[in-house]
């Protein structure tokens, strides 16, 4: 994917993808007992941030902690789908999928079975340290998946050195970042800072810039209200965090918040 087909896509060349954190699903620890809330929760969230003028959406198992390093529960991906699918019902956004931890079989899957555009994947190649343990990239697998499932048109939005993770072995960032694209076949990078609080350091954002100058690049941890300047080096970003000025990330996404962020895109 190329810079110049972000518009085609997102309907703007500077998407900025908005958080639906959904709270504890069918078989996690904390879940609620009722779906009917968890639906209510997502369609107030995904109503607040597309009448705010957000360009797209993602659906995020949040609430699921602690997580699996790859989720194949089918009561998580029926749970998933079904959100995807009432948000999609109503709502006509790109909406790409995040099955945390690093999930790319079912969110893939979801993807395709509720026309979806993206998802989201934390780790695509290499091996990164987690605390759900070690996660190894399968970039190779998550290929032949999206290809079996003709779901070509489903981008792969993959993060590079991911944020709640330190690499195994740190290689080269420019060598990282040009092997993601051209050998792990994602078609966007995702640069993060330490923690969802805190955003890319501006020399890393460069350097994956310089990387790959042809590729969409997205923020994706720290963006709030005080960091769009961060974005005059990205082409987008997603905006979780910096949607719940209490910092709680359970919390509904605050809509005052949402509109004063995206005037401050507007204007940059």
């Amino acid at each position: 994917m190329k810079r110049n087909e972000l518009q085609a896509l997102f309907g703007t060349e500077h998407p900025i993808l908005g958080m639906i954190h959904l709270p504890p699903l069918p078989g996690a620890p904390n879940y609620g007992g009722s779906m009917t809330a968890v639906i209510d929760h997502a369609l107030q969230d995904a109503e607040t941030l597309a009448s705010n003028g957000i360009s797209a959406m993602i659906v995020e198992n949040l609430g699921d902690y602690p997580y699996y390093p790859e989720t194949t529960e089918p009561e998580t991906v029926a749970a998933m789908t079904r959100v995807a699918l009432e948000v999609r019902k109503c709502y006509d956004l790109p909406l790409g999928i995040n099955i945390l931890r690093n999930s790319w079989k079912s969110a893939m899957a979801v993807a395709a079975m509720a026309d979806c555009q993206f998802i989201r994947l934390n780790v695509l190649t290499d091996a990164t340290v987690t605390d759900q343990g070690p996660i190894v990239g399968k970039a190779h697998l998550l290929a032949r998946y999206r290809k079996m499932l003709e779901a070509q048109h489903i981008k792969i939005f993959a993060d590079i050195y991911c944020k709640h993770g330190a690499p195994l072995v740190t290689r080269d960032l420019d060598t990282v970042a040009k092997e993601m694209i051209s050998r792990g076949m994602a078609d966007a990078l995702i640069v993060d800072g330490a923690e969802s609080a805190k955003p890319a350091p501006v020399e890393k954002i460069q350097a994956v810039r310089a990387a790959v100058p042809d590729t969409p690049i997205f923020l994706g941890s720290g963006m709030t209200v005080d960091t769009t300047d961060y974005l005059r080096h990205a082409d987008g970003c997603v905006f979780g965090y910096g949607t719940k000025p209490s910092g709680d990330m359970n919390d509904p996404v605050d809509g005052p918040t949402v509109k004063r962020f995206m005037d401050q895109v507007k204007q940059l």
